[in-house]
């Protein structure tokens, strides 16, 4: 999925996409201001997160999913693992490769993480005015059905090719 080329972006999404980046931010921003003690980093979060969506995975499987390269995933794997939040069991399909699995210390991490998020969110909704929050509410489903087929553009086999030409 290559967005360079694609000819002119239409104004709707190009807000969007910019009004979504601020979300994260702001949200990253608020989670680590609500939870000064978390250490882990988001990139370290999200792997952990995506590694309990998907127990069991090969570490060039995640670097596929999250979009990271290769050493990128095996330094964070390395860090977390050195700190008891995932576990490498060697593959029974193929004793060179490893799979990766979450321990109970990097679900409990990812799941005060999403609390932290949850709460950060429920926070800054409360101070907006109630037909904002039903907006907000009424596109939960679109946003998840963007999700998706964004997800669904990034498993494409042109996505595919691009990812293994690194």
């Amino acid at each position: 999925m290559t967005a360079g080329g694609a000819g002119q972006v239409p104004p709707q999404a190009d807000g969007l996409a910019e009004g979504i980046a601020r979300l994260r931010r702001a949200l990253r921003r608020g989670a680590r201001v609500a939870d000064p003690g978390n250490t882990l980093a988001v990139a370290q979060l999200e792997l952990l997160a995506a590694l309990a969506e998907h127990p069991g995975s090969r570490p060039g499987q995640l670097a596929r999913r999250l979009n990271m390269r290769a050493n990128t995933v095996t330094t964070i794997v390395n860090a977390l693992s050195s700190r008891g939040m995932l576990e490498r069991v060697t593959a029974d399909d193929d004793r060179r490769a490893v799979k990766l699995t979450v321990t109970e210390a990097g679900r409990q991490a990812v799941l005060s993480w999403q609390a932290t998020n949850a709460a950060v969110l429920h926070l800054a909704l409360s101070t907006l005015p109630a037909k904002q929050r039903r907006a907000l509410t009424a596109a939960v489903p679109a946003l998840d059905a963007l999700a998706r087929a964004i997800d669904q553009l990034a498993d494409t086999p042109a996505a595919a090719h691009d990812q293994d030409t690194d």
